[in-house]
């Protein structure tokens, strides 16, 4: 079959069978097919979209272009099952997650990325971690998912192989904004990890990957019908991101909110007015990353069959996380993969912090009606938190803590977050910009938007 005459097709809007796409999904991943070729094929899948079963077949392609995990030889005592984000900020919802899930039974081999743009990156975080290796041989990945339940690390060159190659080309040739290509480059490497179920978090909001409400329920809804249809159960939690789902973003600051909540310190939280975070028990004030955490570990035990139903999975979880399971799985995570054994007794004493804070206060009084959470992320990047390009070096002591939340209300030069920098200098080059990033509005009572705007499964919604 003669690459060319794929690409014509597809060219002229005619639909390709599955055994066109895998033979070019194939040569991308052999090097047959040129960055040329695959130029075209994916302008002309942009410009004529793509039908339900031929997304589905270029991501069982990209899937099939490289190694595909199988754990059967493992005798695994429960089902594999992960989880992807689409990215925010405060989002380290992975790093609590895959621990949960494993201390109640699940094996979760998550194979994680870096920051892209104002996002953070699960692997940019783990790496503030000294010791902690991201790029493990295979047989201690797999150890680690069979013995502890849960390994975070990067992608592996075997793993879709022809996914880096198409993304590549696509970042130069304005193609990237392709719903069948997203969801293939996506799904493909989430499911060559060979899963039983996958969870997905499509944001929404000002600090979402897709531009609009509607972009990601279209997303959404393409992930659950191309995954399912590929073969591997798949639901979407569409939650929001209208502000940082922590109240810290930054690599080590991260890391240190993860083991808070692992540790069952930072599952309840209120911000009083001068900012600083109190602690609650038993009042129903759980944080908003608690919150979208369970809602994805309770659709994860569910859809795998580790509970019944939402009921059951609440009553794991919470044991799980008050026995210290979930912890002690983190630390035997860290601990496998080369960090320090004693990370959860003594964080301070491994995570880096930043020479200099300062808070950002609030020009006047006022409620916060709104929250440019994208200036907030790239207020991190321009930090030194971030990368402006591929090989930049990450400075992981450097963030923002104690960020305002939607409906809270502060006074005139009360803090609106504490930033966390490398020198004075570079604090006051971005102290302006994070201020802006608030909307203050008049004494009052402003709704925060709820954290979970659907669920989406296979042909049901709510």
């Amino acid at each position: 079959m003669l690459i060319q005459d794929i690409i014509r097709r597809k060219r002229d809007a005619e639909t390709l069978d599955a055994d066109a796409i895998h033979a070019f999904m194939r040569g991308v991943a052999d090097g047959s097919v040129g960055d040329a070729q695959i130029g075209a094929f994916a302008m002309a899948v942009v410009l004529n979209g793509m039908t339900r079963e031929e997304a589905i077949a270029l991501t069982e392609a990209t899937r099939d272009s490289g190694q595909v995990l199988r754990w059967h030889d493992l005798h695994l005592d429960g089902p594999v099952l992960d989880k992807h984000s689409t990215g925010g900020v405060g989002d380290l919802v992975s790093l609590v997650l895959g621990p949960w899930i494993a201390a109640c039974g699940g094996h979760v081999p998550m194979i994680s990325g870096r920051g892209l743009g104002h996002t953070g990156g699960t692997l940019d975080k783990l790496e503030a971690i000294p010791g902690y290796d991201v790029t493990p041989d295979d047989d201690l990945f797999r150890r680690l998912v069979k013995d502890v339940g849960v390994a975070i690390i990067g992608q592996t060159g075997t793993l879709a192989p022809a996914d880096k190659r198409l993304y590549g080309v696509r970042d130069v040739t304005a193609t990237v904004e392709s719903l069948p290509l997203i969801v293939a480059s996506i799904l493909g490497k989430k499911l060559a990890c060979g899963l039983d179920t996958l969870v997905m978090d499509v944001k929404v909001g000002n600090g979402a990957f897709m531009p609009t409400p509607d972009a990601s329920r279209e997303l959404a809804e393409a992930i659950v019908a191309i995954g399912s249809g590929a073969g591997t159960p798949t639901s979407v939690l569409l939650t929001d991101m209208n502000q940082p789902l922590a109240d810290c973003a930054g690599n080590a600051l991260e890391v240190h909110e993860a083991l808070r909540l692992l540790r069952g310190d930072g599952r309840n939280k209120e911000v009083r007015g001068d900012g600083r975070n109190k602690e609650l028990r038993g009042d129903g004030h759980d944080s908003r990353l608690y919150q979208v955490t369970h809602a994805l570990a309770t659709e994860m035990l569910v859809q795998a069959g580790l509970a019944a139903d939402a009921a059951d999975a609440a009553t794991r979880l919470e044991t799980a996380l008050a026995s210290g399971e979930a912890l002690e799985r983190f630390s035997r995570m860290v601990h496998g993969l080369g960090g320090p054994s004693d990370l959860a007794e003594r964080p301070e004493h491994y995570l880096a912090s930043a020479p200099f804070t300062t808070d950002v206060v609030a020009p006047r009084a006022g409620t916060v009606n709104a929250i440019d959470t994208r200036a907030l992320g790239l207020g991190v990047v321009e930090l030194g938190g971030g990368r402006r390009n591929a090989g930049d070096a990450i400075d992981h002591r450097v963030g923002l803590s104690r960020i305002a939340g939607l409906g809270q209300r502060v006074e005139r030069g009360q803090p609106l977050l504490r930033l966390h920098a490398a020198s004075r200098a570079e604090a006051d080059a971005v102290s302006r910009r994070l201020r802006e990033a608030f909307t203050l509005g008049e004494p009052g009572h402003a709704v925060p938007p709820a954290l979970i705007h659907a669920t989406l499964r296979q042909e049901t919604s709510s």
